[in-house]
């Protein structure tokens, strides 16, 4: 998943994707434990697409404290 999808959608949808891509990863972590699992390089893009999304959560709030802190100066 791009960075600027994921900049497009709203903090709701960011945290229910969040979710969402770690049931995918837990999966993918049964499937690998029963030896089902047949592409080990979709753990590495699930667990960069769980990263980007955090990233961008923080960012937003850190942006907003900031805001606030800025607003309470002025």
């Amino acid at each position: 998943m791009k960075p600027s999808e994921i900049r497009d959608r709203t903090d709701e949808e960011l945290r229910e994707l969040e979710t969402q891509l770690r049931d995918q990863l837990l999966k993918l972590h049964v499937a690998k434990a029963t030896q089902r699992a047949k592409n080990h390089s979709q753990f590495a893009r699930v667990r960069k697409d769980i990263a980007r999304v955090q990233t961008v959560l923080s960012e937003r709030r850190l942006g907003a404290s900031l805001e606030n802190a800025q607003q309470g100066e002025g």
